[in-house]
């Protein structure tokens, strides 16, 4: 097997905190700049249900030129407050409340982990970033934190959601390095996991809440609690 050379992150959950939490507070503001009459939990899980509707329809796996066109998260959470208004009869600004979930996204704190790893990890390893996320907020996110990658992907760049084939082949091409020297970190098994070893990549789950592997997904090459046990994994490999 090939000597790792390049380690490619997912963002949001792998490298920065993006919980309900956070979203909730979020719809609190939203709620109060828009007086809506509405509890903000309410509106966030049904805002939740068309956002994942969402998510399970943006992209067709088994054959990609069938699936529909891409369409950004500003967009699509855009359409998803006006259902969601309709729905619950509020008189609300959807465009607003999709713009303040975007500048929301990008200030977001890091995983103190990641703080501690990314540093070592870059001091070692090629580095670049894949996210399924806007420019709007991913760039915004990165400088807040004062992390500089060589490459940094968007979805919205590359005009496709992970676990799409062709994300991963993007950020491969632009780092220049092959799927069999690269390692891609990310959170979830079906975008990340899926979706890195489904172009050849080995792949590492963070997996801090040690959630059960789902056995219709494949069995990442590495998993950890922390990214502070990703460097002496990868160094071993």
């Amino acid at each position: 097997m090939s000597k790792i050379t390049t380690v490619i992150f997912d963002v949001y959950e792998t490298l920065a905190y993006n919980n309900s939490a956070l979203w909730i507070e979020t719809f609190r503001d939203i709620c109060r700049t828009q007086s809506l009459l509405v509890d903000p939990v309410v509106l966030y899980r049904e805002w939740k249900q068309l956002e994942m509707g969402f998510r399970r329809t943006r992209l067709n796996l088994e054959e990609p030129e069938k699936g529909p066109p891409f369409k950004s998260y500003e967009v699509a959470w855009r359409d998803c407050f006006a259902d969601t208004f309709g729905r619950l009869r509020l008189a609300g600004d959807p465009p607003a409340a999709a713009r303040k979930a975007i500048v929301d996204m990008g200030v977001r704190d890091p995983y103190p982990d990641a703080v501690e790893a990314v540093p070592e990890i870059q001091a070692r390893w090629k580095t670049g970033v894949l996210s399924n996320a806007d420019e709007d907020y991913l760039n915004p996110l990165l400088e807040k934190i004062g992390w500089k990658f060589p490459v940094v992907l968007s979805s919205e760049e590359v005009g496709a959601y992970k676990p799409l084939p062709a994300a991963f082949e993007r950020v491969l091409r632009d780092l220049g390095v092959g799927a069999e020297e690269a390692v891609y970190v990310g959170d979830t098994l079906y975008d990340d996991i899926l979706g890195s070893k489904g172009v050849g990549m080995r792949s590492a789950w963070i997996n801090r809440e040690g959630t059960a592997h789902d056995p219709m997904m494949p069995v990442p090459d590495f998993e950890v609690r922390s990214l502070a046990e990703l460097p002496a994994l990868l160094e071993a490999a």
